[in-house]
């Protein structure tokens, strides 16, 4: 078999779990995902969600989902394996974005816990596409790699999250993004993205020391800038504010 003939099987293995997913996922979805703005948390995170979306070009209805199977919305969430907060991000992952993006020291800090989940987010889509991302958002990337290059069955906790975030993602996802090209990776480096904090605020980047392991930092010194175009493809019905 040609050594990419696997890699396009299973790609198109996990289209088809969305896509499937979709039909019967989509008609639960009325007292479910899509109806995440309407939780009484949303309020006050909407300007969070809003800021995430624009610096990471990640569709804010996208974000609002994985929040919501992530955590329903409890800032102070933390899983049986030590993830953290709205976006549950693993310790490692954490101290590594929070050094890359110059963020505070409170992984719980609501903004600071968007903004590093979404980034986490766009970093996964830049390393494995659509709609490999999500998968190793959650189980890793680690994982998801040896999924891709040794056929390792996705864990079901994976494939039940890849099922939940159908209804949200997954219609645009073998449509629109399976096909469309990335931006420079090289445009994350050129400008500051958030204004500085104190120095006693920052961390410098550290290992990851367990599955979500982040995509390789940005080099020592820069910070990222929002891409020029957004990555993804905008959807309609946005929660409201």
């Amino acid at each position: 078999m040609h050594p990419a003939r696997p890699l396009r099987v299973r790609h198109a293995v996990m289209l088809a779990l969305l896509a499937a997913a979709g039909g019967p996922a989509a008609a639960q979805s009325e007292g479910g995902l899509p109806q995440v703005a309407a939780a009484p948390y949303t309020a006050a995170l909407a300007d969070h969600v809003a800021e995430a979306s624009h610096h990471f070009g990640v569709p804010e209805p996208w974000i609002w989902a994985v929040m919501q199977v992530e955590s329903n919305g409890d800032a102070r969430a933390v899983s049986s394996a030590g993830a953290m907060g709205l976006m549950q991000i693993m310790p490692g992952t954490w101290a590594t974005l929070r050094g890359r993006y110059r963020l505070g020291t409170d992984p719980f800090d609501r903004r600071d816990n968007i903004l590093a989940g979404t980034a986490y987010l766009r970093e996964m889509h830049d390393r494995f596409g659509a709609p490999g991302f999500l998968a190793a958002y959650n189980a890793g990337p680690g994982r998801y790699a040896e999924y891709l290059s040794r056929g390792r069955p996705l864990p079901a906790e994976t494939r039940r999250y890849l099922a939940r975030l159908a209804p949200v993602v997954g219609r645009s996802l073998g449509r629109h993004l399976a096909t469309a090209p990335l931006p420079d990776r090289n445009s994350w480096t050129r400008a500051a993205l958030f204004p500085a904090r104190p120095d006693n605020q920052r961390a410098d980047d550290g290992p990851t020391d367990e599955a979500r392991h982040p995509a390789q930092p940005a080099p020592h010194g820069n910070r990222p800038s929002r891409p020029r175009e957004s990555l993804f493809v905008a959807l309609s019905g946005e929660p409201p504010r």
